[in-house]
């Protein structure tokens, strides 16, 4: 690990504000050469209604715009994000299914971006944006920072995630036993009690002792959202 790599993991994993570690990544992607700066963090909870946090230096008025027309449902760079690691560069293609978008974006300055996501265990997945208004990204620059734009965006979000995921999904840090665990299995595979008491050799009243366990623990409305719960948590 070089120095610069080992200068920036410990900057960002001993910060305990999430306000204060978002202006230490701003201030890495400036040395990085761009002015602007969103990371956004987007829990697997509630699963119907995501919880996502933005933290975002971007003009005043354009996060305004952005939030009041809900531009985050359909902004491809998002919906990239959640399918997949690998990093993109703004490009009128890809905008093109959300071309009011892109052309308001621009007219605030934002021109010029990158942008990659990451996953941790708890299934909580995060998105680094670095963009400026002026000088697009050249083949040459990205091959001379690409490598630390993508550990910048690795580091973020051990950082971001270790601050938010307790406020974003107390769950997270939910301990479920062994025996738990097997019968919350086979719940999640259809399973009844009685089915799940003759595949582990134990009572259907032990097995209903542990789904009560089980949805007390996750805050669960009942075992189909507890299972549900567990394995978006990678419980299971």
């Amino acid at each position: 690990m070089n120095t610069w790599q080992e200068n920036q993991l410990q900057a960002l994993q001993s910060i305990e504000s999430e306000q204060q570690l978002f202006q230490t990544i701003v201030s890495l992607g400036r040395e990085l050469g761009f002015d602007y700066c969103t990371y956004g963090l987007r829990a697997p909870l509630p699963a119907a209604t995501p919880k996502t946090l933005i933290f975002s230096n971007y003009p005043t008025a354009w996060q305004a715009q952005y939030q009041a027309k809900n531009y985050l449902a359909i902004d491809p760079t998002v919906q990239h994000g959640l399918r997949s690691p690998l990093p993109l560069l703004w490009t009128d293609n890809l905008f093109s299914p959300a071309r009011e978008l892109w052309e308001e974006a621009q007219s605030f300055g934002l021109r010029y971006g990158w942008a990659q996501s990451s996953r941790d265990f708890n299934g909580i997945t995060g998105m680094l944006t670095l963009a400026r208004s002026n000088e697009p990204i050249s083949d040459t620059e990205l091959n001379a920072t690409q490598f630390k734009m993508a550990w910048l965006t690795q580091a973020a979000h051990l950082g971001m995630s270790r601050c938010l995921t307790p406020k974003l999904m107390p769950e997270a840090d939910v301990k479920l036993s062994n025996r738990e665990i097997a019968v919350l299995r086979w719940t999640a595979d259809g399973k009844t009690a009685g089915e799940i008491a003759s595949i582990l050799n134990i009572s259907e009243r032990t097995v209903n002792f542990h789904i009560r366990n089980v949805i007390t623990k996750l805050n669960a409305a009942n075992k189909t959202s507890a299972a549900v719960k567990a394995a978006l948590l990678g419980l299971l």
